[in-house]
């Protein structure tokens, strides 16, 4: 009984589906709330109330700077994650990650400032954005990969790209709640208490996120791979695989290696590029282009509006032309655009700042839509977790972490945007090359557990040619 083959896994229905995808999307928009917030804030107010002592844009690069070890943390959140995701399933991280994010969230919403209770404020502030960067190093592999694992082949791309919507969703959430507070409230009231409203509403979406993620079923993929591993700890045979079973991490970099470099490198771009056009442009609009907060922050929020609408139609055609020549196209438009973005927000006017922004967005989203499928048929089953989380987030240490830092301290030392769209031009180069290299994968068979990465099964590639 124990070693009988088990049955395959059964796609899931149209219903049960959207609830996942819904589960997925809700989940990743309340975190990413959570982590959108805190570099909105650290734009906007965290300088003044943590640090200040500080010259203004010394207090920026220093609020920017803890923003960024919230980046730090998030390679070890996917290493502990990516292990017992492959082992005890995805559905049990995704409930740990949302409840720490949403603490930590909250608790940022309660913490005392510089003014209270001195240098112990950024201390604290610092510790809660590490739970923070923790929390969510293991969220984006688990949401994407229980979409992925969940739908059929043939529109894997425009399924998995709606958990990638909660980006733009959580930065359209967050900026929301910012613009209407800074809108209704003066400039002293925000910055006295009016900022920890934000934060402290994480606790009520939270509740709202883990009543709808407690409701959803784990991947059948998965199950399958655990029941294969049960079955080949019965026979004597499996003995030499066992360090693998159970040391995901190992098998990674044992057998995807070439595969995470690939996705660091996708990640360059795309990561450096929206931070750059979401949270540096708060610093850069304001202090060189003229405008005020209310105004790059409405821009913002009406460009990831078209962002998050745009995201499932970029999946929608990775899944008919395939994953790297729409990731390709997102990459060298993000790079060509740099100049032009710069050059209309500094006209100071209103519709500029927000072509500029939107689309920058709409070109960020040509990458980041395919990347969950992408990144999902990369890696074998008993590590996918482990490999897509790793060559995430340990690229965003690289990219997104420092480039609002890079890019206030480039600002701060020419005075000029030139060398910070020279900066988002030489993170899309790597892109290019990381991606051109890299195979296709839009025919891949997640069902297969012990594939290399380089296979390319025949039975899915046929079937897809056929269907689509």
């Amino acid at each position: 009984m124990a070693s009988a083959a088990p049955a395959p896994p059964t796609p899931a229905s149209p219903a049960n589906l959207k609830r996942i995808v819904a589960a997925s999307l809700i989940g990743t928009t309340i975190e990413w709330y959570d982590f959108f917030l805190y570099g909105s804030a650290a734009a906007l107010v965290f300088n003044k109330l943590f640090f200040p002592d500080s010259d203004p844009l010394v207090g920026t690069l220093l609020s920017f700077l803890t923003y960024a070890v919230g980046f730090a943390a998030r390679p070890i959140g996917a290493l502990v994650f990516g292990h017992y995701g492959d082992r005890l399933g995805r559905k049990k991280l995704l409930v740990l990650s949302l409840l720490l994010m949403g603490g930590a969230t909250f608790a940022i919403g309660l913490l005392p400032t510089h003014a209270t209770i001195g240098s112990a404020a950024p201390v604290l502030l610092t510790v809660l954005r590490l739970v923070q960067g923790f929390a969510l190093g293991g969220e984006w592999g688990g949401a994407v990969l229980l979409v992925s694992e969940h739908g059929d082949a043939r529109r894997r791309g425009f399924w998995a790209s709606w958990p990638q919507t909660g980006a733009p969703a959580g930065q359209l959430l967050a900026t929301g709640v910012l613009s209407l507070l800074t809108a209704v409230l003066s400039e002293s009231a925000f910055g006295s208490w009016g900022w920890r409203i934000p934060f402290l509403l994480s606790g009520v979406l939270v509740i709202v996120g883990l009543w709808i993620r407690l409701s959803v079923d784990e991947s059948p993929v998965f199950k399958q791979a655990l029941a294969q591993a049960e079955a080949r700890k019965s026979t004597r045979a499996a003995e030499a695989d066992a360090g693998a079973e159970k040391l995901p991490l190992v098998s990674v970099m044992r057998h995807h290696w070439r595969d995470v470099l690939v996705a660091m490198g996708a990640r360059m771009a795309e990561n450096i590029s929206y931070y750059v056009i979401t949270a540096f442009i708060l610093v850069y609009a304001t202090t060189s282009a003229g405008v005020s907060k209310q105004t790059a922050l409405n821009a913002v929020l009406i460009a990831s509006a078209v962002h998050f609408a745009v995201i499932p139609g970029w999946g929608a055609l990775s899944d008919r032309i395939g994953r790297r020549p729409v990731y390709l196209l997102g990459a060298a438009g993000v790079g060509l655009w740099m100049f032009p973005f710069f050059s209309l927000i500094d006209t100071g006017g209103f519709g500029n700042l927000l072509l500029a922004v939107t689309v920058g967005l709409v070109l960020h989203g040509a990458m980041y839509a395919p990347q969950a499928a992408f990144f999902s048929e990369m890696f074998a089953t008993r590590m996918r977790y482990s490999g897509a989380s790793i060559g995430a987030q340990f690229a965003s240490v690289a990219a997104g972490a420092p480039a609002p830092l890079i890019a206030t301290a480039l600002l701060d030392a020419y005075g000029s945007s030139t060398p910070i769209a020279l900066y988002v031009i030489s993170a899309a180069i790597l892109t290019l090359i990381a991606v051109g290299v890299a195979k296709e994968t839009r025919h891949r068979d997640l069902a297969d557990v012990e594939r290399s990465a380089g296979a390319e099964p025949t039975a899915a590639r046929a079937a897809d040619a056929h269907t689509v």
